[in-house]
């Protein structure tokens, strides 16, 4: 992802979210069997239940870059690794105030690594907890926010997506293991599946990757954000 600007959701624009196909003859429906019942009716997690797991599995990569690494490249290829940290802290912070659907204004990146110096993963940890918290807030995930009005659970969603794949940006960057956080994967596909074709346009995916038979679902979802799943800095 090359910026933060609003995507607009393809679901949400008034279009069908499938070309329509020929009718066909309905069939009686089957009452569902117990295990498929419980599925169908299984609500779907809170986006601050996904963002809080989400900078869990984040930040102990963050914890580990060092000074030394900070120029490194990423496979981000216009930010090296400051950039891409001081990207991350102003998504974390300007999405707070999106869940209180306030304006924000992504027009310059602070230097935050600057800023905070050796106390930036800590100042880090500090506005993640706050933006699970800004999600958790009553009516967060109601409505529409953002510049171009999105419904609000999808532009929860776009932080997640920031919070997972640029975590494992900066991991392969440094070196670093990292595996997402349950349940954030499945999410990201449905959001993505949504928006990458208007994304793409708006150059904030590049075009999708191929991936192998048998990827997993990590590598399917940075594939599709036009990454290469096997990308080494060296």
């Amino acid at each position: 992802m090359s910026d933060r600007r609003d995507i607009p959701d393809e679901t949400h624009s008034g279009a069908p979210a499938h070309p329509a196909q020929p009718a066909r003859t309905p069939r009686p429906a089957r009452t569902p069997q117990p295990a498929q019942a419980a599925h169908a009716t299984r609500p779907a997690p809170p986006i601050s239940a996904l963002l809080d797991a989400a900078a869990g599995a984040a930040l102990p990569v963050l914890r580990e870059v060092r000074d030394d690494q900070l120029g490194w490249p990423t496979p981000c290829a216009e930010y090296d690794v400051r950039a891409l940290l001081n990207h991350l802290f102003q998504v974390v912070v300007a999405f707070r105030s999106l869940a209180a659907k306030k304006d924000v204004d992504f027009s310059s990146t602070p230097d935050r690594l600057g800023e905070y110096g050796a106390q930036w993963p800590d100042r880090f940890a500090d506005a993640s907890a706050q933006l699970v918290e800004a999600w958790a807030a009553p009516g967060a995930e109601d409505g529409l926010t953002g510049g171009m009005q999105l419904p609000a659970r999808t532009v929860g969603a776009m932080v997640l997506l920031d919070l997972t794949v640029h975590a494992w940006d900066l991991a392969r960057a440094t070196g670093r293991p990292y595996t997402p956080a349950e349940g954030c994967v499945a999410e990201l596909r449905t959001l993505v599946a949504q928006m990458a074709p208007t994304a793409r346009k708006m150059d904030v995916f590049a075009e999708p990757a191929p991936v192998p038979p048998g990827a997993s679902d990590l590598e399917v979802l940075l594939a599709e954000t036009g990454r290469d799943p096997h990308w080494t800095a060296g």
